[in-house]
């Protein structure tokens, strides 16, 4: 699929089939994520993939959103933020890291749609609970929480700004 095609198309689905996600499809995202760019190529992010049943009903309880454990897996990326703090100091610690854990998470988003594959950004979630839920380093932070499935809706697509809304010319 075009780049244009797959964006038009992507949405944000909650409710997911109870069908496997094949491995290959799996490792695709993942490898299209690892190409993602990164503040000083540091690559200042780490993902958890998660199959098992019990963390991923614990996420679902962190975010408050039962959906989530219906996906047969989710990836959470974190901000290792001391890995972009250690060149970067306090800008890298605050702002660079978090960029490069969304880049990567939009990256991983659209290489499952790219593999027929369906999720949503889950950014509401009690970050405590995230990391408790994975036993994650407490120095890392979560930023978005992706559960990948085959759909089991089609959602119409939601109304966007018009471009001259959002595009401020100088």
């Amino acid at each position: 699929m075009e780049l244009p095609e797959l964006i038009r198309t992507r949405r944000s689905i909650r409710a997911f089939e109870s069908r496997h996600v094949e491995a290959a499809k799996l490792q695709c995202i993942l490898d299209m994520a690892n190409l993602a760019p990164s503040a000083g190529n540091l690559q200042a992010y780490e993902i958890y993939q998660v199959e098992a049943s019990h963390p991923r009903a614990a996420l679902a309880r962190a975010a408050d959103q039962s959906f989530i454990a219906q996906a047969p897996v989710i990836l959470v990326f974190f901000a290792n933020t001391g890995r972009s703090a250690r060149k970067y100091g306090a800008r890298g610690r605050e702002l660079y890291a978090i960029q490069d854990a969304t880049i990567a998470a939009t990256y991983a988003m659209l290489a499952a749609v790219d593999q027929g594959l369906s999720t949503v950004w889950i950014g509401a979630f009690d970050p405590s609970k995230v990391t408790a839920a994975l036993g994650a380093p407490p120095d890392w932070t979560p930023v978005a929480v992706l559960p990948i499935g085959y759909a089991a809706e089609s959602p119409a697509a939601t109304p966007r700004r018009p471009i001259n809304e959002m595009v401020h010319k100088t």
